[in-house]
This record gives C-alpha cells, structure tokens and sequence, in this order.
C-alpha cells in the first residue's frame, strides 16, 4: 500500500517519495497574529495535523515547521501605512509585539483546545529578518529583484524571461495578469503590476521597521516563508502546505523565489486544505455570518442550539476530506455529535466483549484493517477511513449483543488498531476520560476570555460569560489572587 497524495502543482493524485526515505520535510504556512484566530484557520491546521499524525502513524519521521507571521502583512491596498499590526496596534494602543504576544497565545490555546499537535520548529518571522534581508540580496545580485526608493520588488517579467512560469501552481497566464492588474502597490514605483515586495520602506509613521542596505523598513510577506522554510528544511523538501486562498499569490511567489534564488523548485508535493463554509454561506464578519472557534464551543452564538465539545467539533470537521468544501450547520454539529458518541459508547461496548476462539466470524479484521489504511493511504481521506471505522462500530454492537464471535488475539488486534486511528490518527478524545481535565482547561480558557472582557472594557460580554456558567452552576470567584470558580 504506497501513499498517494493530490499535488496542487500537477493537479493529479502521486505516489510519494521523498526526498529522503523513511523521512518527511513540511512545511505549513501559520497565522497572521493580529486578530484571534478563525475558524476556517481552525479547518486548515486542523487538515494537516490529521496529515501530520497520519505520516507518522505510517511510519515516518516527520519534520513539521508552521511560522508565525508577525511582521509585514499589508493589506489589499499594498499601502504601508495599512500594514495590519499597524492598524490593530492604532485600535487596541499596544505596542506591535504586545499585539502579536497577545494573539500568538490566542492561536495556541485555541489549537490546543483541539488536540492539535504543536509543530517541531515554529519560527517568526521576526526572528529572521537577517535571513530575509540576505535572500533579497541575493535576487538582486541575480537580477530577479530590483531597488526603487527605499524598497526591492520581484521582477516578475524578468523572471519570466528566463524560462521559467510565474503562474504554474494557480495555472495562471502571465500575460493576462498583466493586462488585467493596475498597479496598487508602490505608486509607480514598481516596473511592472504583477512584480512582488521583497522589502518595503517604512514610512516615518511606521513603527515595526529594520535596518537594511535600502534603509529602514519591513519584509515583504511571500519572502517570509521562503527563508523560513528553506533554513529548516532545506532548499528542496516535501510538502508544503496551507490554505486554498494562499495558492495565489503567496505560494506562486514562494516558487518564484524558490527557483531564482537557488535554481530548484523548492517543494515537491503542494497539498491546499479547502474552504470551511456555516449554513451553506461563506463566513464574513461584514454579513454576520461567523464565529469564532470558541463561541462554537461554549454555545455564545446564534447559529448553534447548544454548545459542542473540541472533540465533536474535530470529529465534525474531519468527515469531510480536506480538499472538500466543509460546511457546518447545527444539523451537521448534531449529527457529528450523535456519531461522536456512538463511537466512544462502541469503545467502552469492546471492554465488556468476551472472546471466542472455537467459532469464526464474518468480520475480517485483516481485509477491514487494509481498507482503513487503503483510505489513510489514499490522500489522507479521513471520511472514508471513520466511514470504515463504524463498519468496526456495528461489528462491536454485534458481539456485545452476541450475534457475532471474536477471537482472543483479534479482540487485541482490534482495541489497539481503534485505538490507534481514534485517538492516535484522527486525535479524537474520549470526552468522559477525559471530563475533568478538559473542563478545568475549559474554564481556565473562559475565565482568560472574562478577564480580557473586563480590560476592554466589554463588560456585557464579562457578565454574559459569568452568568451563563452560573446557569450550568459553575460559580466564577473574583479574589486578589485572581478568578477562581465553584461547581455548585
């Protein structure tokens, strides 16, 4: 059984290799850390932690990297007095990095809350501004990159000129782009619409600038990742991944850069987690449409009729495969939650299973394990692997009801294979094992999100909070020491 995955690049399912056998090169793009993370984050990360866990559960040694971008975002404008730390810094008066520390632990928790797995390298981009600097160095000393006052564009064009194609990962042609893009970025200072920022120049009113051969300012985006990706992984390696909205522009310029700096694509397998849709309508703040990861999981919204576990909201999310739109709905959270449930009940139901070596089943364990890593081994199709795992679900019902036998050596055979692709794979949790440890981290949470409430000044929301877990009785206590709380 090879594992095949689906590659952007090529558009076609592939046979992986890597670059090094037995070992795994990735590299996701992280958060931008000026606002909390969304739930549509929540979709991707969550996409190729599943990936992440499933690698290694096969047998590779995986080296995961996912950055935190906490510098030089601009907005869609490509105005650098709209960088996006900038603005939130103007909002909230804090300082950039109190703003990227603020929701740096933000993105954790709520990752954390979910059971994701940390990555093994998780660099800034702060931290490798020196990286950056010596990157654009180098495209210009190759004539892929160019200074114009105070800051170095990507030349596009030239880029072009010389063979390669600008364009190959969103399947894109170059000359449409440029007939069909004005130049809102650089006020003329670019030679043409389509070239990328490689560094920008500050404006005085900037407050998150560096020193450079071009003066002061700031990184531009794409470059980022390459210098992170290619410290940690090298100039070439396997797979790199992200949302679907980063295939164009920032990994088709990651490629670019790629190439021109080092003369080698510099990924083998791009692999793009879709779009995580609510009510069969794209999430927006500017149509009401949204909430956050948290206000799914404590029920502070009005969308859902109640609130639902980390585990359900995982187990919700991974029967779709990750290159499928997923849409939720409280119909969808239900049934998740329904499914959710039958499958730990079939869990505890296999502990009370006494086995039988004299009859035999007409369960094969053997063909229903080689159909479930059929579907692992098949581009990661999480679906088809829990639809398999409730073929194991009725089988368990079946022996606990006695219309069906087990061997004593299958019996092991099948609590640890479930219990390797539940909790292992698809990193569920058993909600009752784990009850009062997840409430305690739970309300820790809730009782972070009150006091950050009443610093804002929010205080509607602070009571909302202390009220509606009063009404679960759960007393919140306000001491010197901090906020405690009280089940009644």
């Amino acid at each position: 059984m090879q594992l095949k995955l689906y590659n952007s690049l090529t558009g076609e399912k592939e046979i992986f290799k890597p670059i090094l056998e037995g070992n795994v090169g990735m590299y996701v793009c992280g958060p931008t850390v000026y606002s909390n993370v969304h739930l549509g984050n929540v979709r991707t990360f969550l996409s190729f932690d599943f990936i992440y866990r499933t690698l290694m559960h096969l047998g590779y040694k995986v080296r995961y990297v996912r950055n935190i971008t906490d510098a030089g975002h601009l907005t869609d404008d490509g105005n650098v007095d709209n960088d996006r730390f900038v603005k939130q810094t103007r909002l909230e008066k804090l300082e950039p990095m109190e703003i990227v520390q603020k929701y740096t632990v933000d993105f954790h928790k709520v990752l954390e809350m979910f059971n994701l797995l940390p990555p093994n390298i998780e660099p800034t981009a702060t931290g490798h501004i020196v990286e950056q600097i010596e990157l654009t160095q180098k495209l210009i000393e190759r004539g892929f990159a160019y200074e114009s006052n105070g800051s170095v564009y990507f030349d596009v064009l030239e880029y072009n000129k010389r063979g390669l194609n600008y364009g190959e990962l969103s399947k894109r042609n170059i000359e449409e782009l440029f007939a069909n893009t004005r130049d809102l970025d650089g006020q003329g200072e670019k030679k043409n619409p389509q070239d990328f920022a490689l560094w920008k120049k500050a404006s005085p009113a900037h407050i998150m600038r560096w020193n450079s051969p071009w003066g002061e300012g700031f990184p531009g985006w794409h470059l980022e990742c390459t210098a992170m990706s290619t410290k940690y992984l090298g100039e070439k390696f396997d797979i790199h991944g992200g949302g679907m909205d980063l295939k164009f522009p920032h990994h088709e310029c990651e490629i670019a850069q790629g190439k021109a700096c080092n003369d080698t694509a510099p990924v083998n397998y791009w692999m793009h987690a879709n779009m995580l849709t609510m009510n069969s309508q794209r999430m927006s703040k500017s149509t009401g449409n949204y909430i956050l990861p948290m206000q799914l999981v404590t029920g502070e919204n009005d969308f859902f009729e109640k609130p639902f576990h980390p585990s359900i909201v995982r187990f919700c999310f991974l029967q779709a495969h990750y290159r499928s739109v997923l849409d939720i709905s409280n119909d969808a959270m239900i049934a998740s939650e329904k499914g959710f449930i039958r499958l730990m009940e079939a869990l505890k139901a296999l502990n009370s299973v006494t086995p039988d070596n004299e009859k035999q089943s007409e369960f094969n364990l053997q063909e229903w394990k080689n159909k479930c890593y059929d579907a692992l081994n098949d581009d990661f199709n999480s679906p088809i692997l829990i639809a398999h795992l409730f073929e194991a679900v009725k089988y368990i019902f079946a022996l606990n009801d006695g219309k069906e036998t087990i061997s004593a050596e299958d019996l092991e055979d099948l609590k640890s294979t479930l219990h390797a692709f539940i909790f292992d794979v698809l990193g569920l949790q058993n909600i009752e094992e784990n009850n009062n440890e997840k409430l305690d981290q739970t309300l820790k949470v809730l009782i972070e999100l009150r006091n950050q409430a009443r610093k804002s000044k929010n205080f509607d929301l602070s009571d909302q909070i202390r009220d509606k877990l009063l009404a679960e009785g759960i007393e919140l206590k306000d001491g010197r020491d901090g906020t405690t709380y009280v089940l009644n």
